[in-house]
């Protein structure tokens, strides 16, 4: 009986794997050609999970230079949730293909040649909730094309020309908005700080009088007694 039922729990989950397989949308021959196309760049295209289909694809590994074109690989990807273009070539115009990209919900830009221009064609993308600007030209202006994507919740925006002013208004347009503007180093623990302990004041120790050794009186020597002179007798 015990066997059997084993037997049973095996083939549900056979089944299970089988069934969650089978939802899973099949890639198209556009997806499948762009997916062997960033692969064959040195990039990479992988499913966020095992039940989860959507895709996450980075270009910062990759080999050769990563361009506009090479960029524009992505248009065939509508499933792409994660993109990474740390570090590549793609400029403001490059851009443009990202504003179809619907679910997307992390892009790094880091170390790129974006500019204000180019968050322009992000403003469309109402999933976004991570977004890395560091080391970009981008500055107030910039940030405004932002102000609608309510569901951006990191912000990195270290190196850039943008104010005070900018991240204040950004901030009171997108509620719970957390924006970084320096790089977050670990913070050294401070050790704890030892009881000051009072020294106390001692007082300098009276000097003991050092007794003299007591002089010693030469012994008066009394004179003997004189000797009267002897008496002589008549004879």
């Amino acid at each position: 009986m015990t066997r059997t039922m084993t037997w049973l729990g095996v083939a549900a989950g056979l089944f299970a794997a089988t069934a969650t397989a089978q939802d899973k949308p099949q890639p198209s021959p556009a997806e499948q050609q762009a997916m062997a196309a960033i692969k064959k760049l040195g990039g990479l295209v992988l499913e966020i999970a095992q039940n989860d289909a959507r895709l996450d694809v980075a270009f910062h590994l990759a080999d050769g230079k990563i361009g506009d074109a090479e960029v524009a690989l992505v248009k065939d990807l509508p499933r792409t949730a994660q993109l990474n273009l740390r570090g590549t070539e793609v400029t403001d115009a490059g851009l443009a293909a990202l504003k179809d990209l619907k679910g997307l919900t992390r892009l790094h830009l880091e170390k790129t040649k974006i500019t204000d221009a180019g968050l322009e064609h992000l403003k469309g993308l109402e999933n976004l909730e991570y977004l890395n600007l560091y080391g970009t030209a981008v500055t107030d202006a910039g940030l405004k094309h932002l102000a609608g994507l309510k569901k951006l919740s990191r912000l990195y925006l270290w190196q850039t020309q943008v104010t005070d002013e900018g991240v204040a208004a950004l901030k009171a347009a997108v509620p719970g908005l957390q924006i970084t503007r320096a790089l977050e180093l670990a913070k050294p623990v401070e050790p704890p700080k030892a009881e000051e302990k009072k020294e106390e004041e001692k007082k300098p120790e009276e000097k003991k009088e050092e007794k003299k050794p007591e002089e010693k009186k030469p012994e008066e020597k009394k004179p003997e007694g004189e000797k009267k002179p002897e008496e002589k007798k008549p004879d």
